[in-house]
């Protein structure tokens, strides 16, 4: 007759001491990451709170674009998307913490719905052929749009094309002022482009931003949406897309807006009238 062992129930077995070790090796790893703020959801907390951090964009006073403003670039949206503003595109691994905490290099954009001055939509328009801060911007002028210092680190907006058979390019942060980083402003209305050549550029009315080595102009688009830290977003590319009539579409439109000088908020929204202003010059170019 076979003998059956029966252990107490306060034996241990098996790799137990391994376990164990494991165990506090977890537990003290733990600690370690929370200690130093490297947990998911502390980065996921800390990139939500730099992000959104307000930023006081300019208040102009003679209704131009200068050098040095902070300004958004918002799209009023359209039949396939809502109103939005280019978006630093930033997740948990876009992060770094040297020499300071931030955002690294590149890093992407997209359309963000979140309509509000912050740290995400916030650019500086930034000078390229020695135009001191505080002068005008004209149309057709080279310039640059550039992050603010600190968390998103004065990363410059670039684009290029990614290979010769793929012609939409892709628009990125980077943090080389190059040619691929410069851009300038033209009139929305190509009937009337040519006699605004020249002319300082107007805040908080539509204009197209194009890429000075491609001649393409930035849009957002609404049948490609991203599932951003943000929520819903649309993709950013670099792409002139035109109508029946060879006129850019509302997807290249975009308005530089400024604060309001009364301190609340946005020119744009603030001032129906002027929303209702590009709205109407939408309407009057027979090419939208």
């Amino acid at each position: 007759m076979s003998r059956v062992m029966n252990n107490h129930k306060t034996v241990k077995m098996g790799n137990w001491f391994e376990d164990l070790r494991l165990k506090e090796d977890e537990k003290t790893k733990y600690e370690e990451e929370k200690e130093r703020g490297e947990l998911l959801y502390q980065k996921m907390d800390s990139l939500r709170e730099n992000m959104l951090r307000p930023v006081s964009l300019t208040v102009t006073t003679d209704g131009r674009v200068h050098f040095g403003d902070v300004v958004m670039l918002v799209n009023l949206g359209g039949d396939n998307r809502e109103c939005s503003a280019i978006s630093i595109n930033a997740d948990f691994n876009s992060l770094t913490k040297t020499p300071t905490p931030g955002i690294k290099a590149p890093c992407g954009v997209s359309a963000g719905r979140n309509i509000q001055a912050c740290t995400r939509t916030a650019f500086i328009i930034t000078s390229v052929d020695g135009s001191p801060a505080g002068s005008t911007l004209h149309y057709e002028q080279s310039f640059a749009l550039k992050t603010t210092c600190g968390f998103a680190r004065g990363l410059y907006l670039m684009s290029d094309r990614q290979s010769f058979q793929k012609c939409i390019q892709e628009v990125n942060l980077d943090e080389d002022c190059s040619f691929l980083s410069q851009w300038k402003i033209v009139h929305f209305d190509p009937q009337e482009r040519l006699e605004n050549e020249g002319q300082p550029v107007p805040a908080n009315l539509k204009v197209l931003i194009k890429h000075c080595k491609t001649n393409q102009a930035i849009a957002a688009l609404g049948d490609q949406v991203l599932w951003t830290t943000f929520g819903k977003e649309y993709e950013v590319t670099t792409h002139t897309f035109l109508d029946s009539h060879k006129a850019e579409t509302d997807t290249n439109h975009w308005i530089l807006c400024t604060s309001d000088p009364a301190g609340n908020g946005l020119v744009l929204f603030n001032h129906p009238q002027l929303a209702a202003d590009n709205q109407e010059l939408t309407q009057a170019n027979p090419g939208t």
